[in-house]
């Protein structure tokens, strides 16, 4: 089967509640039509990320196996609303979740989420577990300091200052630590990304502003990881420079039902460096 699915033919906005007021979420919704089940994937914070840029690798085989894909663009991304968030920004993301889960009528959804993306699914599945059925949590899921690793990390530095100083510089100096070998990374795909950063100026600048209100966007949920009952498959990188392997290892002991899957010669875009054995284990996973 061919892709039959583009980013402008699948894409889609929804309307969703948020502190009194609506925002506008972009979502790209890839449905077979005869779905019985909903994939969410949920990108990272990274400067100019997208659902389609981050998971575009990942669609096929999971429309294949009969799945509805649908990634949505958190606020403050893609083609979604903009917005300074002053608290934390995984709960944000997480009720704006439920707000398009809601307006689109689904029941319940498995959650593929990706850094900031896991974070926020971890927080989905704690304020509405009745709606989630199994989780996949790649280099993201719980806040918190290593004791292993120099805080922020290496890449997380990177990542802030290109926000700071949106330059192809900048955008290269961040891939080069993001993924384990940067020369996969092509110069299409940078000049894409950073056209896809200054589209959006006000998505960097508020961004910033975030960080300024409250650095810590992202909060430790580690305490309430036991109360996650969904089974839950943790993806890692062994050579991941933003988010390090014990945070991994922090969720595997957190959450009940989990198992820890660790790629080696690989960064922080799991999904990406070794798509097709990150495919067949997150369907195999999903399968059962």
């Amino acid at each position: 089967m061919s892709e039959p699915f583009t980013e402008a033919g699948t894409s889609r906005f929804v309307r969703v509640p948020e502190a009194g007021g609506e925002l506008t979420i972009h979502c790209n919704d890839c449905d077979p039509g005869n779905a019985r089940e909903t994939v969410v994937m949920l990108h990272g914070s990274g400067p100019g990320a997208s659902g389609w840029a981050n998971f575009n690798r990942n669609i096929t085989p999971l429309v294949e196996a009969g799945y509805r894909v649908l990634l949505v663009d958190c606020p403050g991304w893609s083609k979604s609303d903009t917005i300074v968030s002053t608290g934390s920004r995984s709960n944000l993301n997480a009720r704006v979740l439920a707000g398009v889960v809601e307006a689109l009528g689904l029941e319940r959804i498995h959650i593929l989420g990706n850094s900031m993306g896991g974070h926020s699914a971890v927080a989905f599945a704690l304020d509405h577990p009745g709606k989630v059925g199994k989780l996949v949590l790649m280099g993201g899921g719980t806040g918190g300091a290593s004791p292993f690793a120099p805080m922020p990390t290496e890449g997380i530095k990177l990542l802030n200052a290109l926000y700071r100083a949106p330059t192809i510089e900048n955008l290269k100096a961040m891939m080069a630590v993001f993924v384990f070998d940067p020369n996969d990374l092509t110069e299409d795909l940078y000049r894409t990304r950073l056209e896809n950063m200054l589209q959006r100026r006000d998505h960097l600048e508020n961004f910033v502003k975030s960080l300024e209100a409250n650095p810590k966007q992202f909060p430790d949920f580690g305490p309430r990881l036991g109360e996650i009952s969904a089974p839950t498959l943790v993806i890692w990188g062994r050579n991941d420079r933003f988010v390090p392997l014990d945070a991994g290892l922090r969720l595997l002991a957190g959450i009940p039902r989990s198992e820890l899957h660790i790629f080696g010669n690989c960064g922080h875009w799991a999904q990406w460096e070794h798509a097709n054995a990150f495919n067949a284990l997150v369907l195999e996973f999903l399968s059962r």
